[in-house]
């Protein structure tokens, strides 16, 4: 079992995304733990790549950001590494097939045990392919963390039976980035989840507001934040540490109040 399951282990887990390098890997490194410090319960890094599918303007551009400033994976790779020393929060990539696949299934997943992660989310694996990475994640410990969309409906059942880590619940249709209102049945959408696992089910896509944060823990087990943090990174830059940590200090207040 890996540190995932502790996020969730005493109240709604607040879980925080990041883009790695963006600016630099040093100051990513700084804000992971000024989440940590806030109350963040999981941080998701994403790793930077040219063509993020699943994502809004917010996360691409911080992908060329982070690109330009010179990320690569063997970067990403030793920040964990170097995270890892210093807390055992549960961490979480979230990358694309590509990058994984031109660094090899078993070196890659190898890598991702020696640094310390823990899980990985890849948007454009389909259900039908997990296969292809299932058994060599599972053998060194790592979580391949199902997406769960507003449209799968009973296929929704068979994702969740097969889940590990948690279950990342999308709360809209589209692309990352904030939304001022979201409309999908989610309570429903996790009553059917949990009738299938005890796996736990996360919200993500477009939160950013504590009413959301608030109405959403409600009735999941957590509340995932991305594209309203990556706009702080945005607007501050090198400095915008402090303003992270206030940011998801309240978040984290508004998921467990």
């Amino acid at each position: 079992m890996s540190r995932i399951h502790t996020a969730f282990e005493k109240e709604k887990a607040f879980i925080a995304f990041i883009t790695a390098g963006d600016p630099t890997m040093d100051k990513t490194e700084e804000f992971v733990y000024e989440m940590e410090r806030a109350g963040a319960d999981l941080i998701e890094l994403g790793i930077p790549f040219s063509d993020p599918i699943a994502e809004g303007v917010v996360i691409q551009d911080a992908n060329i950001r982070a690109l330009e400033a010179g990320a690569s994976l063997q970067k990403v790779f030793d920040l964990v590494e170097r995270i890892r020393k210093n807390t055992q929060v549960p961490l979480v990539f979230l990358t694309y097939m590509n990058p994984v696949h031109n660094y090899g299934y078993e070196a890659f997943f190898e890598k991702c045990k020696a640094v310390g992660l823990d899980g990985i989310i890849i948007p454009d694996l389909p259900f039908e392919e997990k296969g292809e990475i299932r058994d060599v994640a599972k053998a060194n410990g790592i979580d391949i963390i199902s997406l769960i969309a507003p449209t799968s409906d009973e296929r929704a059942r068979t994702i969740a039976r097969d889940a590990s880590g948690f279950i990342y619940v999308v709360s809209s249709m589209g692309v990352t980035g904030v939304r001022s209102e979201i409309r999908t049945d989610l309570p429903s959408i996790i009553k059917t989840l949990k009738e299938e696992t005890d796996v736990p089910c996360a919200v993500g896509f477009g939160i950013n507001t504590t009413t959301q944060a608030h109405d959403i823990a409600q009735y999941s087990d957590g509340v995932i934040v991305g594209s309203a943090i990556v706009k702080i990174v945005a607007k501050y830059g090198a400095e915008a540490g402090p303003h992270i940590y206030e940011y998801v200090k309240e978040m984290k207040e508004a998921t467990v109040s």
